[in-house]
Order: structure tokens, then C-alpha cells, then sequence
């Protein structure tokens, strides 16, 4: 299944994938945070409350019992907290304080610590729920001991004290009830972090820097990788000519370089040994057509001779197209600036200067001047087959140069022609085929004219394609400006 949303490039790709990569980890580092400082907000809120309840306590239990009603009205607590005495503690719709809370409400209120007179008679923790409430009675120290005997030596308390835990740990029997206790409430709100622009500033943050790390880090490995494709293109417009990669990098870029100048070494070797080979062919060959010629002029039968001096011209025509194409294939020509605008009106001049009859059946349609960079004599070459095409086998040729696109100009050659079978669009390019295949001189060339023209515009960066109109066929020619 192909997703269509991805961009187009391997380095967005990447960018994009380890981004999100990034952003998923980096939520879920934030959530395992966010746990942890809500667990350690809940637990600083228990304490908290537990401390403040001590001080309430302990503000009450040291005023005198006919005042402490005042003074627990007067006693200043946070939003949401309540003080009350009440003749018992408050039992019905509460649940016991879980163990965890618990702890932590006891561990606040011995640390902040109670004086020993004041001890209280008692201490009942509890909960109620939505919303959820802390609930710590006291019971004030008011009221008579019962006589009971002396504890036994190894359970006395040390010179120092009671321990801590005699102070939730009282045997009930050895005191009355108290006769009043005292309730501390809050409320403990849920803890969300998430919610404070710290959290989303720190997500923000953490994002942009991961973002800009990985953006260079992904540009950075795959510049190797852009080398390799500007090389790959500089070679396929340049066999002979393009320069081999430096072999240098991490050792993974190293073993591709090595391997991609081993190749196109291999494919140069195989180029300029067949176009030696076709060179070599089509030299050998003029000698022994030279000699048939001699030879058929003596001919008797001048029908015949004729005959003979036709497919020997015809050989020869096949020969020099052989050569050109060997020759255009290893070009050595230099590149300059050249306007292409003025090159296209030529070549028409000229074709109207040939065949004057026909100087109405081709025109030039575009820009007074274009300045591209190409090979001048390569590029007229292609340009002027394509025209002549044009002319042979459409009886017009109306060229139309148009404004550049993306870098690249446009050229359209059109005839009126039968145009082309669509099977046979990108077969006519191949060498030595031809739509005519009587391989006569009046009605046909060598069949090399469009693959000469195309290996030459390839080479340049462009390339030919060619469509159907209602009438006629249009050659469409891209060059980079």
C-alpha cells in the first residue's frame, strides 16, 4: 500500500519518521514524569494538611476549654478547609483513611510534634469521597484517668520519653472518652501538571531542539547520498567526460564510491569499445564500396549500373550515419553560453533556403533570445534532424520556443504528418529503426537521425518525447536554461 502523504524526498522521510519517533518518546519521559510530581504533589499536600492540622490542634488543646469554640472559629485555614468541635467524631458517610495517606497525615503530624501535656486523648483519620476529603480528628485532652498498675519494667518508657508511636497508640482503657473532638477537613484536589505552561514548554523545547539536531544530523548523512545522484546524472549526460567520486567518508561511503567509479569505468571501457568497433566497421567499409562503384560505372547495362550505384550510395549514406553516431556518442565538444532563440531561427532559414517551394510550411514561434549552455554544433545537429523529420515525413515543421519552466525550456516541432502508432513512440529511437523499412534513400534515412538527436539532448540535461496531435505529430524537446 503505497501513502500517498509521505513526502517525497528520503531526507523529509527520515526528518519526518525520527520526529515522531522523538515526540512519542518525549511524551511518554513527560508522562512517567508527570506520575512521579503528582505522586510527590499528593504526598507534599498530605503532609502539609497533617501539619496544619497539628497547629490547629495545638492552638486549641493550649486554650482554655471555654474559649476554644472562638478560637477555633478564629483559627485562619486555606479555601476549602474546615474546623469544627464536635462531641464525637464525624463516622457516618466516611471510609477509613487508606494506609498509604495515613502514613504520611501521621508522619506530618509527629514531625511537626505535640507538647506532652497536650497529648491527644486520640486520633481517627478518615476519608470522604467525591470529592475526596481528608478527615483527622483530635481528642482534646479533657477528662479523668482510670487508676490502672504500673507497667512492668522491660514495657516502661525510656528516660527520654514516650515512644513516637504512644502517641496513636494510647490503651484505651486507661483513659475516660474524650468529651470533645476536634475535625480538621480539606479537600485534596487532583494534581495535573500537565496543565501548567511549564509542562508544554518543556515539551515545545525539548521538541525544537530534537527537531533541529535530527534535521541536521539527517541532512548531513545523506549528503553522500545527493554526491552520488549528482554524479550518477553528470555520467549519464557525459560517459566520457564525467569525473569519478572522491573516495573519501565513513567506510560505508567509501566501498560506494569505490564501487560506483569501479562501474562507471567498466561502462566507459564498454562505450568507447563499441563505438571503436562501429568506427572501425564503417572505415573499413568505404574502401571496398569505393571499389564497387569503380567497378560499376563499366557496366554495360546501364539499368543495372544504375541499380548498383543507388545501393551502393545508400551503403554509404548507412556507413557515414554509423560514423556520426560513434562520433556523437564520445563528443568532446565543451560547453558555452549560446542563445537558443537565434539557433532555432537559423536552422529554419536555413530549411526554407533548401527547399523554397515549401518556405511557408516552416516557422519559428517564440522569445527573441534565450541564453542556455550547451554544445552549439551537437545541439544543432539534433535540432536540425528533428526539423527535417519534420519537413520529409510531415510536409511542415512549426517550431514554438517557450518561455522556461522549473529550469528547463520547451521546444514543439510540429507537422502535419500521419503521426505515429503508439506502440512504436519510443521504438523509432532505437538505431537503425525506421516506421519505412524499404531502406529507400527517396523514402527513408539509415534510421540514426532520432537516436543521434536524443543521446545528444540527453547529454545535455533535457530529453525528446513525442506525441500525436489530430493531425500531424509534435516532437517536444526539453533543455535545462
Amino acid at each position: 500500500m503505497k501513502l500517498r502523504f509521505l513526502p517525497r524526498s528520503l531526507a523529509s522521510r527520515a526528518i519526518l519518521f525520527l520526529l515522531v519517533g522523538f515526540a512519542f518518546i518525549q511524551l511518554l519521559g513527560l508522562l512517567v514524569h508527570t506520575f512521579n510530581q503528582m505522586k510527590l504533589q499528593r504526598l507534599v499536600a498530605e503532609q502539609e494538611f497533617a501539619t496544619r492540622a497539628a497547629i490547629i490542634y495545638r492552638h486549641i488543646a493550649l486554650a482554655p476549654p471555654a474559649d476554644r469554640a472562638l478560637v477555633a472559629a478564629r483559627e485562619p485555614v486555606p479555601k476549602g478547609d474546615t474546623v469544627s468541635l464536635t462531641l464525637s467524631p464525624p463516622i457516618s458517610d466516611t471510609l477509613p483513611m487508606p494506609l498509604p495517606i495515613a502514613e504520611a497525615v501521621r508522619a506530618g503530624i509527629f514531625t511537626y510534634g505535640i507538647p506532652r501535656n497536650v497529648h491527644p486523648r486520640g486520633i481517627m483519620l478518615r476519608v470522604s469521597l467525591r470529592p475526596l476529603r481528608l478527615i483527622v480528628s483530635f481528642g482534646l485532652p479533657d477528662g479523668l484517668f482510670l487508676p490502672l498498675p504500673p507497667p512492668p519494667a522491660e514495657e516502661a518508657h525510656p528516660p527520654n520519653g514516650p515512644s513516637p508511636d504512644s502517641l496513636f497508640a494510647l490503651p484505651s482503657q486507661s483513659l475516660l472518652p474524650p468529651l470533645m473532638w476536634l475535625t480538621v477537613t480539606t479537600e485534596l484536589h487532583p494534581p495535573a501538571p500537565w496543565r501548567s505552561p511549564g509542562f508544554a514548554t518543556a515539551f515545545v523545547v525539548m521538541m525544537l531542539l530534537g527537531g533541529i539536531m535530527i534535521a541536521l544530523a539527517v541532512r548531513q548523512l545523506l549528503v553522500p547520498v545527493k554526491t552520488l545522484a549528482a554524479a550518477a546524472e553528470a555520467f549519464g549526460r557525459d560517459v566520457a567526460n564525467a569525473k569519478p567520486l572522491p573516495e573519501t567518508g565513513p567506510s560505508e561511503i567509501v566501498t560506494a564510491a569505490r564501487a560506483f567509479n569501479t562501474m562507471a569505468a567498466r561502462i566507459r571501457r564498454f562505450v568507447e569499445d563499441r563505438t571503436f568497433l562501429l568506427t572501425a566497421i564503417g572505415h573499413d567499409l568505404r574502401t571496398p564500396i569505393t571499389r564497387l562503384k569503380l567497378r560499376a560505372e563499366y557496366m554495360e547495362d546501364d539499368e543495372q549500373r544504375a541499380k548498383m550505384l543507388a545501393d551502393l550510395d545508400e551503403m554509404e549514406a548507412m556507413v557515414a550515419a554509423t560514423l556520426a553516431f560513434g562520433k556523437d556518442i564520445t563528443t568532446t565538444e565543451p560547453l558555452t553560453r549560446l542563445d537558443l532563440a537565434s539557433l532555432l531561427r537559423t536552422i529554419v532559414d536555413e530549411m526554407a533556403d533548401i527547399d523554397p517551394d515549401r518556405a511557408d510550411a516552416v516557422d519559428y514561434k517564440g522569445p527573441q533570445h534565450m541564453p542556455v549552455n550547451a554544445r552549439p554544433l551537437a545541439l544543432k545537429r539534433a535540432l536540425s534532424n528533428l526539423i527535417t523529420n519534420a519537413m520529409k515525413y510531415g510536409d511542415a515543421a512549426r517550431v514554438t520556443l517557450h518561455l522556461p519552466l522549473k529550469g528547463m525550456a520547451r521546444i514543439d516541432i510540429e507537422d502535419d504528418g500521419p503521426g505515429i502508432p503508439e506502440d512504436e513512440m519510443e521504438r523509432v529511437f532505437e538505431p537503425f529503426r525506421r516506421l519505412e523499412t524499404s531502406r529507400n534513400r527517396e523514402t527513408g534515412g539509415s534510421g540514426l537521425g532520432l537516436s543521434i538527436a536524443r543521446n545528444i539532448v540527453r547529454a545535455h540535461g533535457g530529453d525528446i518525447t513525442l506525441s500525436n496531435l489530430g493531425k500531424g505529430l509534435r516532437v517536444t524537446v526539453t533543455l535545462p536554461v
